[in-house]
């Protein structure tokens, strides 16, 4: 039971298509939070102090302005001395929701 339920958590991990990680590999504004649309769906991420995409909600937004839906986290690794991506992934965190 474990296992298929980690399977399937694998599965929806590799979720995101690649032009949402093409659009998400470009450099925004520094410490922003921007909100867009994609492929249908609502889509708002954070960036951090070097521009880059770094948290994504991506569902349904509501009236407030926040999203229901799913939560992914951008891991990043530098080269050394350089700010240089090395290699990134991304990771679901779970779903979104409000009560």
């Amino acid at each position: 039971m474990y296992v298929k339920a980690l399977l399937i958590r694998e599965a929806v991990f590799m979720a995101l298509q690649a032009k949402l990680e093409t659009k998400l590999s470009k450099t925004y504004p520094p410490k922003a939070t921007i909100d867009d649309t994609y492929s249908g769906k609502d889509i708002t991420f954070v960036t951090n102090e070097h521009g880059e995409p770094i948290t994504l909600f991506i569902g349904k937004r509501q009236q407030d302005g926040a999203i229901l839906g799913e939560r992914y986290v951008r891991r990043i690794v530098r080269k050394p001395d350089s700010n240089d991506i090395l290699k990134s992934h991304w990771e679901l965190k779970g779903k979104v929701s409000r009560k």
